[in-house]
């Protein structure tokens, strides 16, 4: 059996960034039969089974993944288009997001952008954000999120996983630093 992490991983791909190249064509909301996403990931690796595929989902800590009768997909970070529907977070005050020191001073700038993605993404975790943060860098900053800012600004926050919320931008001034 090919190890859990390195399977989550590629279904995250897949199911994030390039269902077709795996031969997927994901639904408006971004789902895929299941059993056509265990056929892709055995591509890779070969042992896969419909049992792990809903094991890695029942398991993943974050909630990444959705599955909604025999269909799958990512609850967040897509790169291409997708109708999530998530439902609104309207009680969140702060949330969270880590990012290395380099990226500061145009963050300060222009906000947070989805860059190549749909959304920002922004966690009502600070354990998280940094985690998140660390992956890019080691130099580490976290950046506090006003929640009521962006909504007085008109944008929604969605609930896209267990603490992972989601967010079309963040804008300059609804971005506060923890203070070292």
């Amino acid at each position: 059996m090919p190890p859990r992490v390195k399977v989550s991983k590629l279904m995250a791909y897949i199911l994030r960034h390039s269902p077709w190249e795996f031969g997927l064509e994901p639904e408006e909301g971004g789902f895929v039969p299941i059993l056509e996403l265990v056929r892709a990931l055995r591509k890779v690796y070969p042992d896969v089974t419909e049992e792990l595929v809903r094991e890695i989902v029942e398991r993943d800590a974050k909630g990444r993944y959705e599955i909604r009768g025999d269909k799958i997909r990512a609850r967040y970070g897509h790169s291409f288009e997708v109708r999530l529907n998530h439902e609104e977070d309207r009680e969140s005050r702060v949330l969270y997001h880590g990012t290395p020191r380099r990226n500061l001073r145009s963050i300060m700038r222009e906000g947070l952008k989805p860059m190549k993605r749909q959304f920002v993404h922004l966690t009502t975790s600070k354990s998280e954000a940094l985690e998140t943060g660390r992956r890019h860098g080691k130099d580490v900053v976290l950046l506090i999120i006003d929640a009521d800012c962006l909504r007085k600004r008109g944008l929604r926050i969605y609930k896209a996983g267990k603490n992972v919320r989601i967010v079309e931008h963040v804008p300059p001034d609804c971005i506060i630093l923890e203070k070292n």
